[in-house]
């Protein structure tokens, strides 16, 4: 009887600093990022929503405007344009749902739109940007040989393709609506736990949507500088400049908006199949905020490209100032290839001329 007196009060005891433990650890993992969350999403997407819309939406406008002028290059940046506002139309929406502290306010089919249309504009931003490498890396390295690869015909057929291969494979973003937590509708929220089909579909993403373009862009890139560097160029310190700073626009995109997300997705997803203190937990969370913010950001980072990747916008937007669209159509018969190839090759144009005259 005394014996199992004794182990009872052991057993009260062990009760007791278990459920205090236990106490202490609910207290601890209720100290949610919601505040942080909430200001950091409402504040970062509303700048790329005004940035986002005025770059793109000018670019757009320029573009549009001096259609007649078209080129390959010319193509894959309006595309680039387009697929950036349509995201940036959606972020108004999730603006609006971080100020309500996480409430959704605008039905189901909204909220899968938004989910779906900022995967459409990653993935198609990454894919274009690695077709502008490519077309860029044939003009200079094979201006001769490969030269009917990079025309507008076949510019409009990769975009086409683009399109329908990111829409396709994004679609199973569509199946993510809204739910019901502590009776508010959520949105963008992450899914409580993680199935076979969403690991898969995130090394997909990660290889296909990441890995791969970025392996192919740091190739076309390095080829590129030993190109300029083994040409004795004319205006040699202009033309690397000009190619430097294409490449530092884009590597930058990677770097610190595609990159960073896609790492920190997959280690998050892992994450949630483990199980982990409170503090890392709150740590995860907020690394899942800042990086979904960096990827977010591409839609500044593109106009960029349009802005700083060469003479050709600025001429483009030049010609609009002075008002000599109307007179277009008469220049186009006799030297229309001479603009086009130069926004082509845009930033690179000088070293074409060197070589030969391979204007398209």
């Amino acid at each position: 009887t005394k014996e199992a007196s004794i182990k009872e009060e052991k057993m009260e005891l062990l009760t007791n600093t278990t459920s205090n433990w236990q106490s202490s650890v609910n207290q601890t993992c209720n100290i949610s990022i919601d505040d942080f969350r909430n200001k950091a999403y409402s504040t970062v997407y509303s700048l790329v929503t005004v940035f986002g819309f005025v770059g793109n939406g000018f670019a757009l406008f320029v573009l549009i405007r001096t259609f007649r002028q078209k080129t390959a290059f010319h193509i894959y940046m309006l595309n680039l344009a387009i697929s950036d506002l349509l995201c940036v139309c959606t972020l108004p929406l999730r603006v609006v749902y971080y100020v309500h502290k996480g409430q959704w306010l605008f039905g189901d089919a909204l909220c899968r739109i938004s989910t779906y249309a900022f995967y459409v504009n990653l993935y198609c931003s990454i894919l274009f940007m690695t077709a502008m490498s490519l077309s860029r890396f044939i003009a200079i390295v094979f201006p001769v040989k490969n030269l009917n690869l990079v025309n507008v015909k076949k510019a409009k057929i990769v975009c086409l393709g683009i399109w329908i291969f990111v829409t396709l494979t994004t679609s199973p973003f569509l199946m993510t609506g809204t739910s019901v937590k502590n009776n508010k509708t959520k949105c963008f929220e992450p899914p409580d736990t993680i199935k076979p089909q969403l690991l898969a579909l995130n090394y997909i993403s990660l290889v296909v949507g990441c890995i791969i373009p970025f392996c192919v862009i740091l190739l076309c890139y390095t080829l590129i500088i030993r190109a300029l560097l083994n040409n004795q160029m004319k205006n040699k310190s202009s033309s690397h400049k000009k190619a430097i700073r294409l490449i530092i626009i884009v590597m930058t995109a990677f770097f610190v908006c595609f990159l960073p997300y896609h790492i920190q997705r997959t280690i998050h997803i892992h994450f949630l199949m483990q199980k982990n203190s409170c503090e890392d937990r709150l740590n995860m969370q907020k690394s899942v905020v800042i990086t979904l913010c960096l990827a977010a950001s591409n839609t500044c980072i593109d106009p960029l490209l349009y802005f700083f990747s060469g003479e050709n916008f600025r001429r483009r937007l030049s010609t609009i100032r002075k008002g000599s669209l109307s007179v277009q159509p008469k220049i186009k018969n006799k030297k229309s290839t001479v603009p086009d190839d130069k926004s082509d090759d845009d930033n690179l144009s000088e070293f074409k001329q060197m070589k030969t005259d391979t204007e398209t």
